[in-house]
Formats: structure tokens, sequence, C-alpha cells
């Protein structure tokens, strides 16, 4: 059965999928959001949604072996697989291929800034044209039965971040798209660096909360510089959902205080070395399938943030999990150098 018929099937006979919570998610971020870095947020939150990095239509229709570019742990629940692409056709099909390999929701990419996704029309220059994103959320809508959803920015270079991002939104929600997650930044794609571009362009949270309140009836997420849960209630005033990035990941204790805060159940990790241990069959199964322990603990270097014993648990895993033969000791060894002090989540 080919990977178009399996989600064919799929979308005739799954009729008791739940309905997506996005109030709390962790933002799709290259080289950060990986299967390793999302197994490792399960130890911390159950319900937060986890997004992939982003994956270009190229790679899943042309790269071998597709599992490098789509593969995943079950344990890794909600997770949304954020596309790259333009191409309506070649969206559908991915999207088709996402629902197959059992993603909940497939989330396009209209917001990355950098030359090179700018050059294969990916990323935020197509808020400069919002036929062709609503085109391809049409296309994308038709070939699946789970969620499709934009991130987007609040307009690109001299855009007016009313009038152009209102055309936008309605442009593309016309087409069927009731989930949009706004990076609250414009977008310079000339004359920023795409690091330059998540933090020189000046926040705006108020006009997407204006945008909420004009289109009451989508689902409006914001994202961008929010670092605090508690910076988060004061969005969900404003707005359906939070999106938090680099916070999350360089400071992933963040998330043990998620499920508590915004789904009403406690997180399943009581300290950080608790998460540690509970990640530890994870990274042994991974080691067992080839991979090198430096790629699956360097997301593991922020747990343990001002505390004591953090700066010697990062450096034991920074100058021995590259080395040829690096194993769990190195990860124990890392961990007992931290004293073992937390007894909840805060």
């Amino acid at each position: 059965m080919t990977d178009k018929a399996t989600a064919t099937t799929r979308m005739d006979t799954d009729t008791t999928r739940p309905a997506l919570d996005r109030t709390f998610s962790v933002a799709p971020m290259m080289d950060w959001t990986t299967r390793d870095y999302r197994a490792f947020a399960r130890t911390l939150t159950r319900h937060a949604l986890l997004y992939t990095e982003m994956v270009t239509t190229g790679a899943i229709l042309h790269g071998s072996p597709r599992a490098r570019f789509l593969g995943f742990d079950g344990v890794e629940h909600p997770l949304a697989l954020q596309l790259g692409g333009s191409d309506a056709g070649e969206l559908a099909e991915c999207a088709a291929i996402a629902e197959a390999w059992g993603y909940d929701e497939v989330n396009l990419n209209v917001g990355c800034p950098s030359d090179r996704v700018q050059n294969n029309l990916i990323g935020a220059c197509l808020m400069a044209n919002p036929e062709r994103v609503a085109a391809a959320v049409l296309a994308m809508r038709e070939a699946i039965a789970i969620p499709v959803t934009v991130k987007c920015r609040i307009g690109i270079d001299d855009q007016d971040e009313d009038a152009d991002l209102a055309r936008f939104i309605a442009t593309v929600a016309d087409a069927g798209c009731d989930t949009f997650i706004v990076h609250a930044r414009k977008a310079w794609l000339r004359g920023l660096s795409p690091k330059e571009n998540r933090d020189i362009p000046p926040l705006n949270y108020p006009r997407v909360h204006r945008l909420k309140a004009s289109y009451p009836e989508l689902q409006i997420g914001i994202n961008g510089g929010i670092k605090t849960l508690d910076a988060c209630r004061e969005q969900l005033e404003h707005v359906d959902s939070v999106m938090v990035g680099r916070e999350a990941y360089q400071n992933p204790w963040l998330l043990a205080g998620v499920d508590a805060a915004f789904y009403g159940e406690p997180g399943p990790a009581a300290s950080r070395h608790a998460a540690a241990r509970a990640f530890r069959p994870y990274i042994a199964r991974r080691l067992e399938e080839g991979a090198k322990l430096n790629h699956i603990t360097r997301h593991l270097l922020g747990l343990f943030q001002g505390q004591p014993g953090g700066r010697r648990f990062r450096r034991h895993l920074s100058e021995n999990g590259h080395l040829d033969g690096a194993c769990l000791r190195v990860f124990d060894d890392a961990l007992s150098l931290v004293p073992e002090r937390e007894t909840a989540a805060v």
C-alpha cells in the first residue's frame, strides 16, 4: 500500500481522533527540535504540542531513507510536522505522507527568513503571496483529515502590519485554514540575517491580540520572546494559544510546569533528576540503534540551568559525550555531579 493510500484509509476510518489542544506548544526550531529533543520533552510534559524541525517537501519526496526526515517515537504525541514548501501539489502529497506516518497536524512554514529557503519560495517570503499559500492550504486540506495550520509573521519588509496581515489571514482562512500561529515580529528579508530576525525587529504583541479580536472564529496563537509561564498566562487572556521557542530548549525545566499550569494535571517529572532518569531507557535504545551519545544528550545541557552542579553536568557531557564509544556511563557520571535536592516541579 502506498503512503497516499494509507493516508486515505486512515482518513476514512479514523473518526475517534481527539481534537488537539494547542494551549501550549514548543516551536519548531532547526537543529533543536529533533526527535531526541522531543522524546526528552515528554519526560517533562505530556500535553504540550510538539513540532518537528521544518522539513522541506523536497526532502520528503526525494530524500532517503524517509525515516531520516519523518521518523519519531510514539511517546512524542501530540506531534505536528512542519512542512516547508510552496508547490500545492507537492505539499498535498507530503501532507498525505505525514498523515500516513501518524502525525497529528501538518503546519506550513510561512515565517522562516533565511536566504536559502527564500530562494526556494519557502518560509516568510510567502507572506507576499497569500493566494499561493491559500492554494497550498486548500490542496493539503483536501488530501488529509488531520488539521492543516499555518505559522507566519506579522509581516515582511515594508508590508503594512495591519492591512497586509489582515489580507493574508483573510485569504488563507477563506481556503479553510482556521488556525494560525503568529510570530509577533516582522521578518526583514533584506538586510537582516535569520539570527537577527529573531531579535532585532520589535515584538508587537498587541497586533496579534487585535488579530484575534478581528477574527474571533479563528484559532490564533502567539509566538516570539515568551520566556515564562506567567507570560504565557498573560498572553492567553488575549489569544487562544502560546508557542514558546528558545526558552523551552535552553531552559527545558520550564516544561515541567506546563501540564499543571494549563492542563490541570501534574507533570510527569517530580524533579530534574527524575526527568533525566526517565530519559535513560530512551538513550539506551537510541545508542543500540547506532546514534551518538552527544547527539542525544546535547538536548539536556540546559536541564540543570542555575542549579548547583549544573555547569559540571554540562561540561562532562560536552567533553565526553562525543568520544568514540561514549555510552550511558558518561551520562550517569554527569548526572552524579549534580546534587539531588528537588522534590517538585516549579
